[in-house]
């Protein structure tokens, strides 16, 4: 980062992206069908307005669509002491064995970063969690082992051949946005997973993917659009506001991506031949940005990715985005802002309040142009 580029970053303020939104506005429950979403449509200063199931109408032949097909995991574990203290675990990240795929194979026992509520109650010992598996009475346990700032090491142990993707789905909870102020549901565990989801490992869901269908992505793929799959696994610092007035002092969480060969030559493929690279959310726009090298080339890779977009990145592969609506002072407004410009996207916000759109996970959308 030169002198020029470190001085004009040192001038953005996170106060510079907000707006004020009506807490009625946040949509806390999706519609009832998926592509019934309004879809705002941002292009090069033109606002116009439109539904989601119009998106096939809006997408050329030749261009490609990304998206991130992670799947969110059942993350809120719930225990209790023989005190009968009620302890809750939160898994950001796997550690033993590391690799999110093994893990979630692991029988027996794995080992977990995790965030504990009502931690002053779990100052040793281990706890239980006892469910049901058919006729058989599965004990899950929970034994601390270390504590790194706010987040706990965490060994998990049971006593029946479950792989402890079985041992999340019949114990856990999916977790949902803080900001609803509401618990899970049961409609939680299929509407706040896209259709396409498949690879195990977000604590939140990449939620601009919420309103496609099956049916919509087959009209898609039928008009020549063709569709890449990466996988970036959401953490827990998606909901993290910026609490810095200087942004180079706030440090973006960790999250695990991947891109396999044929994602890779199919955007290569799509920049080569001068045709558009559409996200699918800012998930899909950080991990392809993360991968690529400086001359916008894309190889299958796999790694771990800080990357913070703000206003004056130059983008390497992204050309379009389609997203929700965000926080206020969050680094994906700020993200947004970068490819539309701040002013821009403040006022199509401003636009969206106005013309009563819904906003956030279960919101409606935007497509930049």
């Amino acid at each position: 980062m030169n002198t020029i580029e470190l001085t004009a970053l040192k001038n953005i303020k996170i106060e510079d992206y907000t707006y004020d939104l009506p807490e009625e506005k946040i949509a806390k429950f999706p519609l009832a069908d998926r592509e019934a979403s309004r879809l705002l449509i941002y292009d090069r200063g033109v606002v116009s307005e439109t539904f989601f199931s119009q998106v096939p109408a809006l997408l050329k032949s030749g261009q490609t669509l990304i998206f991130n097909n992670t799947k969110v995991i059942y993350a809120r574990l719930f225990f209790q002491k023989e005190t009968g203290a009620h302890i809750e675990i939160f898994c950001l990240e796997p550690l033993v064995p590391a690799d999110y795929a093994r893990n979630f194979e692991s029988n027996y026992y794995c080992e977990w970063s995790c965030m504990v509520g009502n931690l002053k109650k779990w100052r040793d010992g281990a706890i239980f969690c006892r469910f049901k598996r058919g006729q058989d009475e599965v004990v899950l346990k929970a034994e601390k082992l270390g504590q790194t700032g706010g987040e706990v090491h965490v060994r998990f142990s049971w006593n029946k051949e479950l792989s402890f993707s079985e041992v999340l789905e019949y114990c856990g909870k999916i977790p949902i946005p803080p900001y609803l102020n509401r618990e899970s549901e049961d409609s939680d565990k299929i509407r706040y997973q896209t259709v396409y989801s498949r690879e195990e490992g977000s604590v939140a869901a990449p939620t601009a993917g919420l309103h496609f269908t099956p049916e919509l992505l087959k009209e898609i793929e039928e008009k020549g659009v063709q569709i890449a799959r990466v996988t970036l696994h959401v953490g827990l610092g998606t909901f993290r506001p910026v609490k810095v007035d200087n942004i180079l002092e706030h440090h973006m969480h960790s999250e695990f991506y991947q891109i396999d060969e044929e994602a890779a030559e199919k955007i290569n493929r799509a920049k080569e031949s001068g045709h558009r690279v559409i996200c699918v959310g800012t998930t899909s726009c950080r991990t392809i940005e993360s991968a690529a090298d400086k001359n916008g080339k894309l190889h299958a890779t796999n790694g771990w990715t800080e990357i913070f977009i703000y206003p004056g990145y130059e983008f390497k592969v992204l050309d379009c985005l389609i997203t929700n609506f965000h926080l206020p002072e969050s680094t994906l407004v700020m993200l947004v802002s970068a490819l539309a410009g701040r002013e821009q996207v403040l006022s199509a916000y401003e636009e969206a309040v106005k013309e009563k759109y819904r906003f956030f996970s279960f919101g409606d959308a935007m497509f930049i142009k």
